[in-house]
């Protein structure tokens, strides 16, 4: 398990490396996740043997809210004050990203030529 934890450390430091290196507006840890994706798919031993430390991590990935839930709370005043303004952002930015997932599917739909399109 430490060495799969590792490995997934390394890809998300290759990503910073590169994308600091290159001055890139990409994260470094999407372009981790990027360079992790095609190690899986070009090593599919390396995969199998990752699947279940990966699985392990993502049954408690519930535990990388809490740090979000302490700010919240250690802000409670702020939100108080500027309560209606980061709702509305919230809210208009859930609502903008379901929008636009909608127009790209019916668009790609549209483009594959589905008859439900």
């Amino acid at each position: 398990m430490i060495v799969h934890v590792s490995i997934f450390l390394l890809f998300q430091l290759a990503g910073e490396v590169t994308s600091r290196a290159l001055d890139l507006t990409v994260p470094g840890p999407v372009l981790g996740m990027a360079y992790f994706l095609v190690f899986l798919v070009s090593a599919p031993k390396a995969a199998a043997s990752i699947r279940p430390t990966a699985q392990g991590l993502l049954s408690h990935l519930s535990l990388l809210f809490v740090p979000a839930g302490v700010g919240v709370v250690g802000h409670l005043e702020r939100l108080g004050s500027d309560g209606l303004p980061i709702l509305l952002a919230i809210v208009g930015s859930t609502a903008l990203a379901i929008i636009v997932g909608v127009l790209t599917f019916v668009g790609l739909a549209r483009l594959m030529g589905t008859p439900d399109a």
